[in-house]
């Protein structure tokens, strides 16, 4: 089969091995995968990683033994826990310290003809849903979590810190989860996609002075930027949180007077349940169309790439 292979920061198409299927498993054709800025992370050196990367889906199962599985068409959680340690045991396999990730951490991902999950793993898509936005589900997935882990209550103030991908998903699901949203970003194209939701945009230069000062009782970091967390931490209010859920390669610098004197309260926030993001996607609230930048058929994943680094471009997805 094909497969996008990085090494070393390269982007190379090879011909590999179809993968073998192992019980409790399902195999698993690839039919949209898109790129996330941690797929560009790691081309950059995050993790150290070398392999097929890839996480973000939709896919048909081809071969599986528990055969009702057979031709759905699916996406599915990116985590592999061992399902025997205490954290399993709490239903939090997501921090399995034995887990391995999707195209991230020791398990080859999607950016590829074929690829393999746990049946456990996996979700139906309905059959209205169009491929386009299913492939959606794990980044608004990662939007929702906030919600569990975090007490917003109905017109809370958040401020919401990057216009990226993930950025704009945030800004959605919490506006619609009945938040008073401003979105900070410094891209006017990007801002327009929160438009039909009515979510308040601003459009702010590299100077921290643009950003306003102590303004949010919560503040979610999700530039992409090692600055971010610092921004973030002028924008929040004493008292305040601010979730982070920046994941960059370069280590982040980090005024940890500024967190202390007035004491607030950082969370990092990772993955989230895909049930709930797939709710919010067959509803139809959320504009995910706009967010639609380019398609790319996978023996061209390096243009793919490329494309995704280019300013302004938001998802590329790549066909297979």
């Amino acid at each position: 089969m094909r497969a996008v292979y990085f090494d070393n920061g390269t982007i190379a198409i090879r011909d590999v091995a179809k993968p073998r299927l192992k019980p409790g498993y399902a195999l698993l054709k690839t039919r949209l995968a898109g790129i996330c800025n941690t797929d560009l992370e790691l081309l950059a050196g995050y993790y150290n990683f070398s392999g097929i990367p890839g996480h973000e889906f939709v896919a048909d199962v081809v071969e599986c033994d528990e055969r009702r599985w057979i031709g759905k068409r699916v996406v599915g959680e990116i985590n592999l826990a061992c399902g025997a340690c205490q954290y399993c045991a709490q239903g939090l396999g997501r921090h399995c310290p034995k887990r391995s990730v999707l195209g991230i951490v020791k398990h080859p991902g999607a950016f590829a003809d074929y690829f393999t999950l746990p049946v456990e793993n996996l979700l139906p898509v309905p059959n209205e849903m169009l491929d386009e936005y299913a492939v959606f589900t794990e980044p608004v997935a990662a939007a929702c979590e906030i919600l569990e882990q975090v007490p917003l209550g109905a017109q809370e103030e958040v401020a919401v810190l990057g216009d990226g991908k993930l950025g704009l998903l945030i800004a959605q699901v919490l506006t619609l989860s009945g938040c008073r949203v401003t979105a900070f970003g410094r891209n006017r194209t990007k801002l327009d996609v929160l438009k039909p939701l009515g979510i308040k945009t601003m459009l702010v230069k590299r100077e921290a002075a643009r950003y306003p000062t102590a303004a949010f009782g919560y503040v979610v970091e999700a530039s992409g930027s090692a600055e971010g967390l610092n921004t973030a931490l002028r924008m929040v209010r004493p008292r305040g949180t601010v979730v982070l859920k920046s994941t960059v390669h370069n280590r982040a610098p980090f005024d940890s007077a500024q967190a202390i004197v007035n004491e607030i309260t950082l969370v990092g926030s990772r993955c989230g349940r895909f049930a709930p993001a797939m709710k919010w996607i067959r509803s139809g609230e959320l504009n995910l169309g706009a967010m639609i930048d380019a398609w790319v058929p996978l023996e061209h994943a390096d243009i793919g790439l490329g494309l995704a680094r280019e300013p302004g471009i938001l998802k590329v997805l790549l066909s297979t």
